[in-house]
C-alpha cells in the first residue's frame, strides 16, 4: 500500500484534464526560485509560462511512453520494452528511424502510479473515438498512450514531400481504443478543427500537427502551374485531401 499527499491535493497545483489513465497537471507558479531568477519566474507565470506533468494510473490501463519521458513511480509499477521478438524489434527500429521517433518506447503495467517529467509544452490528451480510431500525428508530438493503441509509419502519397515540402517522408500514426498524450507548442485554445467532408485543405508550412489517417496528405504546388505558384508567392503547400479532421496550430506559421 502506498499514499501519495501535497501532490494533486496542493493548493499549487491545478489539475487541467483526466481521460483514461491519465492525469495532466500543472504548477500555477514556479516556488523553486531565488533572487536571480525570481523575475522571470514571475513573468512566464503571467504568460502561461508553466510546468505541467502526467500522472498515469495503471490501474485504469497500460501505458506506453517516449523514451525518456518516465519521472518517478510508485507501486507495483513494470517496465518493459514492448518488444515481442526480433522482427518486432526490427519493424520498431525502422519505424523509429522514419518517423524520427525513439525507437523503442516502454510500456507501464501493473496497478500503481507512473508519473511523467515535467515539460512546458502544452499536454493536449486525445481519444482516438473522436478520430474514428486512428490518427497520424507531426513529427514530435508523440508523449505517451495507453498501450492498447497500435503504431505505425504512415507515408507521405507522394515522394516530393521529403524534399519539397521541408517535410519527413513518414509520419506516426496510432489506431484502435485509447488515449494519446500530444506535447504541443500551442495551447488547445488556440488550435483549430477543419472538419473534411470529401474536400481538400492548403496548408502553407506544417502547422497542421494531426489529422485523421482517412486523408490523403501531399505536397503541391499552390497553382496548377509553376508560373501560378510563384506569381502567389506561396510556391509548395501541404495538402488535405477526402474526408477526415485536421487540428491546426495556425499561430506557429
Amino acid at each position: 500500500m502506498y499514499q501519495i499527499r501535497n501532490l494533486l491535493e496542493n493548493d499549487d497545483i491545478q489539475v487541467l484534464e483526466q481521460l483514461g489513465p491519465f492525469t495532466v497537471y500543472e504548477y500555477k507558479r514556479d516556488l523553486s526560485v531565488n533572487a536571480m531568477t525570481a523575475q522571470a519566474a514571475y513573468f512566464a507565470q503571467a504568460m502561461n509560462v508553466r510546468r505541467r506533468q502526467i500522472l498515469c494510473d495503471l490501474k485504469k490501463g497500460n501505458v506506453t511512453v517516449q523514451a525518456g519521458a518516465m519521472q518517478w513511480t510508485v507501486g507495483n509499477v513494470n517496465a518493459t520494452t514492448g518488444i515481442k521478438g526480433v522482427g518486432d524489434l526490427f519493424g520498431k527500429a525502422i519505424r523509429g528511424k522514419v518517423t524520427g521517433e525513439s525507437a523503442i518506447k516502454p510500456e507501464y503495467t501493473g496497478d500503481g502510479t507512473l508519473v511523467l517529467e515535467p515539460t512546458y509544452k502544452y499536454i493536449l490528451l486525445e481519444d482516438l473515438a473522436n478520430w474514428n480510431g486512428s490518427m497520424v500525428l507531426e513529427d514530435g508530438l508523440f508523449l505517451a498512450c495507453e498501450s492498447t493503441l497500435k503504431h505505425k509509419a504512415i507515408m507521405r502519397s507522394n515522394l516530393s514531400s521529403a524534399v519539397a515540402g521541408n517535410e519527413g517522408l513518414f509520419n506516426l500514426g496510432l489506431s484502435g481504443n485509447g488515449v494519446v498524450c500530444l506535447e504541443c507548442p500551442c495551447p488547445r485554445e488556440e488550435l483549430v478543427e477543419i472538419f473534411l467532408e470529401n474536400d481538400v485543405l492548403k496548408v502553407d508550412g506544417n502547422m497542421a500537427i494531426a489529422w485523421s489517417s482517412s486523408l490523403e496528405f501531399t505536397v503541391e504546388r499552390s497553382g496548377k502551374t509553376l508560373i501560378g505558384s510563384a506569381a502567389s508567392g506561396e510556391g509548395l503547400v501541404n495538402v488535405y485531401r477526402g474526408t477526415g479532421k485536421v487540428l491546426l496550430a495556425p499561430v506557429l506559421g
